[in-house]
């Protein structure tokens, strides 16, 4: 009988070959159950098997929980409710609301950031209506009416019928059996949000905040429609060695067994199928197997699975449910690290609010991924939410894409009561349990943690992953946020626990994020115990305010804290974390005579070996734009994670007349990790290429009253007899206003004893050195081409300095853009110098406040290793070279904010237009620059005497013509 009844299995595999992959998963099932249970106990008479298999497969998709939505599905696809408000904007008056959505973004109610004092506090509602049908058939079945988000207390009824308790708690999703108050047809739907809570602990941890509160249905609404017998729900704990086990919840009377296949995501069966029986009065059973060789998860290697689980009556499939999970292993080693499938871990993670500008905390899949796209691409591995539970799709883009995830119970300075938390403590881990890339749980943060909690996570998941109280030591594992480099006595960096800090480095307007993180991340990354950390946070907080004609608003500092802004612009930080979190660490090299081509690396990738990614070069002319670049492969070297070595770049035989190498690196889904940029010309080679400093014209000099007159070429300039300074600047066409320089920065502007001659062609305006008095000198160099040379040699007023330099004045209105040869295209700080490209750059004039404007890169602030830069002016360009390396430029003064703290003010020189030795490092909010690490601190120059071997030398060349 057996023999024959594997024929007809055969029969029917070959038949469904071209079907659905989960009729044949079924299949598989049904002939596991069959070598299981003899052809008699199933009560099926072999004839009537073939048709058995027909009908019942054909019939798959009813015996899935069917999910039909009363709502749209995310802030680009939503459904008209009706809608009343009772305060704020429009109250008082039945109209239309698109579901989901929060209701101010939509004209309603009133804004409210956390900290602002809402004077309809408790006051403000919003009553939704909506009809949809009930089949007849929903009489047969169990009815659930689910919501995703309400924010915050929901009150629910179902034609005139409370559907359960009042639900409080805003992040959550819940669900109701409305099985007996539906009737067949029409049904009205009506649902009171409560904007803040009748409980105040739900305030206390959610609406008293440090974001933007909003109201509304939020998250998507929807039935779920199942057979009266029916698996309620599925938590999964699958490992790395490929153990698999998985309680199931069931809704059971004559159901008598649950039946489960593993299989990939394009639907392949893989393992065995298996079984566990279910006895009269079992709510629940722990099905297991083990996959041989199971793929592991890790944001390196996203490997993802899904189980089928399968309710049967006597053999007969009455409900299935597939779950999507994968395979890894979590653990903490005591005064060791977090370890991930064995493997030591470190977090470049980044907290995330859900947001976008229109349509507040109602976000779509299509942000998740977006979002998830940016933080993969900045080489970030792990991502916290803040402060709340995340969209299902965010953590389904997670699972896919591959992020460590920290998950969060919501809690800020406050937190839930314990009857509350441990129930919204439920939800959140029967929602989001069965995630892979949740590796970490978070009670509260910043003193939101209710401590009679903690046992409960472990309680509810089943994976029993670890538990983090964001801003405090917990299990072995210290977060505080934003402390100092090298912060602690006997603990913190100097302790013996693990430091993983949950919020550091305050990305508030421009400061923190990319400034002090080259110095922070190698702390981090060569101290054993540190592992890694998140920072805050990713996007600026800026809501379109519908009551203030569409403008965005940031409420002042408090929502400017991200590394992109609300429609995602990118930030200068964006590409210093892509270069400082590169899993490819190439090691610092000059490029010089005698250069083989070799450059030093080391693999900072945790599961991946850099033999899977790939490398291309190319040799690139800035000067002459008709020479075509030489571009080629490197070949991958074969490095495990950890291990350092080399890459080879075949040199061409003409390498050394190129200006800049650029070598970029892939990962091995072929994405860019970053392209790094090696000058390979100096610059005073580029003068002397672009520079042209001989001519068949003299150069014509006299004095008038104060100052010099020089002029070749048609350009005139006038020096200040007395100080050497740039008096005026005029060609054949006009006024240069170009003026009032240098002025020395921090440093004695005391050039004197000036006095002019000629060498041979060329007129030179010199100051006398003297040791006492005049120590710094200036010369002016004149030539028959019109090309001014300037000299300055100069010292530091102090030891320590915050910036050095010289200083001219240009009238900012009169500005229009720069071009530029040097590192580009985003300003820099003393402490945020990496993530920009060595290269040619065009910036258009503009006034952006970071944070507050989001028209990127900015135009005003620093820009590094100048070799020329041309002003592009309302009258006429002029062009300023240089032969000295690692020159800076400073374009203006950016408007700045303050802080309580005065950490965050920036230093910049006096005048408007400055060529630099050394620029000012940037604070955040929470520290001062200082104490973000030494490439923050000043910079220390010692010369007391003035010696003029020693002193600082700048070289100017000035094209007026």
């Amino acid at each position: 009988m057996k023999t024959g009844f594997k024929n007809i299995i055969h029969f029917v595999k070959k038949f469904l070959d071209n079907q659905q992959q989960e009729l044949r998963l079924n299949l598989c099932c049904v002939a596991h159950l069959c070598n299981n249970f003899s052809i008699q106990q199933l009560n099926i008479k072999p004839l009537f098997i073939f048709s058995f298999f027909i009908f019942h497969f054909a019939l798959l998709s009813a015996q899935q929980t069917q999910k039909i939505y009363l709502s749209g599905t995310g802030k680009d696809h939503t459904v008209d409710w009706q809608f009343y408000v009772t305060a704020g904007k429009n109250a008082g008056k039945w109209t239309t609301i698109p579901v989901p959505s929060n209701w101010e973004l939509h004209g309603f109610g009133k804004y409210d950031y956390g900290f602002a004092k809402d004077t309809v506090r408790g006051k403000e509602q919003g009553l939704y209506k909506y009809t949809f049908n009930a089949p007849a058939n929903y009489k047969t079945k169990q009815v659930n009416l689910v919501f995703e988000g309400v924010m915050t207390d929901a009150e629910v009824k179902v034609n005139g019928q409370p559907a359960g308790p009042i639900h409080q708690g805003a992040f959550y999703a819940f669900k109701y059996d409305i099985t007996p108050l539906l009737k067949e047809g029409d049904n009205l739907l009506e649902v009171t949000v409560a904007k803040h809570s009748s409980n105040q602990s739900v305030n206390e941890a959610e609406r008293k905040a440090d974001f933007w509160i909003f109201g509304g249905i939020f998250r998507p609404v929807y039935l779920e429609v199942l057979s009266k017998q029916h698996i309620n729900h599925i938590a999964i704990d699958a490992k790395a060695d490929g153990s698999f086990k998985a309680n199931v919840d069931v809704k059971a009377s004559t159901a008598n067994a649950v039946l489960g296949q593993l299989m990939t995501t394009g639907g392949k069966p893989v393992g065995a199928a298996f079984t566990k029986a279910i006895k009269r009065g079992d709510t629940s059973v722990i099905i297991q197997t083990v996959l041989p060789n199971a793929k592991q998860w890790t944001p390196e290697t996203p490997n993802l699975y899904y189980v089928q689980v399968n309710l049967l009556d006597k053999g007969k499939v009455i409900h299935t449910i597939k779950q999507r999970f994968g395979f890894r292993t979590v653990e903490v080693k005591q005064r060791d690290g977090i370890y991930v499938n064995g493997v030591k871990v470190k977090m470049k993670g980044v907290n995330r609010h859900s947001f976008h500008p229109e349509s507040g905390r109602t976000t779509s899949k299509q942000i998740s991924i977006d979002d998830v796209l940016m933080m993969k691409d900045m080489n970030m591995n792990a991502v916290r939410m803040a402060h709340y539970p995340p969209d299902d799709h965010f953590l389904d883009v997670c699972d896919s894409l591959g992020l460590f995830v920290m998950d969060e119970l919501a809690g800020w300075h406050g937190n839930y009561d314990t009857k509350t938390g441990s129930k919204l403590l439920k939800e959140m881990i029967d929602h989001d349990v069965n995630h892979p890339s949740i590796i970490i749980w978070a009670n509260g943060n910043e003193g939101g943690h209710n401590l009679e909690l903690d046992s409960l996570f472990t309680a509810y998941d089943i994976q029993k992953r670890p538990v983090v109280h964001p801003w405090q030591l917990f299990g072995g594992i210290e977060t505080q946020h934003y402390r100092q480099y090298n912060y602690g006595i006997g603990n913190y960096n100097n302790g013996r626990e693990i430091v993983m800090p949950t919020e550091f480095l305050h990305g508030q307007y421009d400061g923190g994020h990319g400034a002090g993180l080259e110095d922070y991340w190698h702390m981090m990354w060569h101290d054993p115990l540190s592992a890694g950390g998140f920072l805050w946070d990713f996007q600026d907080q800026a809501v379109v305010r519908r009551d203030l004609y569409d403008s965005l608003d940031t409420d002042k500092h408090r929502g400017a804290d991200g590394i992109v802004g609300p429609y995602r612009e990118k930030e200068g930080s964006y590409y210093t974390i892509k270069e400082v979190w590169s899993p490819i660490f190439i090691e610092r090299r000059e490029i010089a005579e005698g250069f083989n081509g070799k450059l030093n690396i080391e693999n900072r990738y945790h599961f991946t070996n850099t033999n899977q990614c790939s490398f291309t070069y190319s040799f690139n002319s800035l000067i002459d734009k008709k020479k075509q670049p030489i571009k080629g492969v490197i070949t991958a070297p074969n490095l495990k994670p950890s291990e350092k070595g080399s890459i080879q770049i075949p040199l061409p035989s003409n390498w050394n007349q190129y200006d800049v190498l650029y070598v970029t690196a892939f990962g091995p889904g072929k994405n860019e990790i970053f392209t790094w940029s090696f000058p390979i010309s100096r610059p005073a080679e580029v003068v002397k290429t672009l520079v042209p400093l001989k001519a068949n014209n003299k150069v014509q000099v006299s004095e008038q009253d104060t100052v010099f007159i020089a002029s070749a070429n048609g350009v005139t300039v006038r020096i200040n007899k007395q100080n050497g300074s740039l008096v005026s600047v005029q060609n054949i066409k006009n006024n240069i206003p170009f003026t009032n320089g240098p002025v020395i920065e921090e440093g004695a502007t005391n050039f004197k004893n000036f006095t002019q001659r000629f060498d041979g062609d060329t007129l030179v305006i010199a100051s006398t050195f003297d040791r006492k008095n005049s120590y710094n000198t200036l010369e002016w160099r004149v030539y028959p081409t019109g090309i001014v040379k300037m000299q300055v040699k100069y010292f530091p007023a102090q030891m320590f300095t915050s910036m050095v330099g010289v200083n001219f004045s240009f009238p900012e209105s009169q500005m229009k853009g720069v071009e530029y040869m040097g590192d580009g295209p985003y300003r820099v700080w003393k402490n945020r110098l990496k993530g920009n490209r060595f290269g040619i750059w065009n910036k258009t004039y503009n006034n952006t406040e970071t944070g507050e404007q989001w028209n990127y890169p900015e135009f005003k602030g620093y820009h590094s290793n100048m070799y020329w830069v041309k002003f592009i002016t309302t009258t006429q360009p002029f062009t300023v070279y240089t032969e000295n390396e690692g020159l800076f430029f400073r374009l203006f003064t950016p408007a700045w904010k303050t802080d309580q703290w005065h950490n965050y003010e920036p230093i910049f020189p006096s005048g408007d237009i400055s060529f630099m030795h050394g620029i000012s490092s940037i604070g955040s909010k929470t520290q001062g620059n200082e104490t973000t690490g030494p490439m923050g601190q000043k910079y220390i120059f010692y010369d007391y005497e003035k010696d003029p071997g020693r002193a600082l030398k700048m070289v100017l060349y000035f094209d007026f013509r």
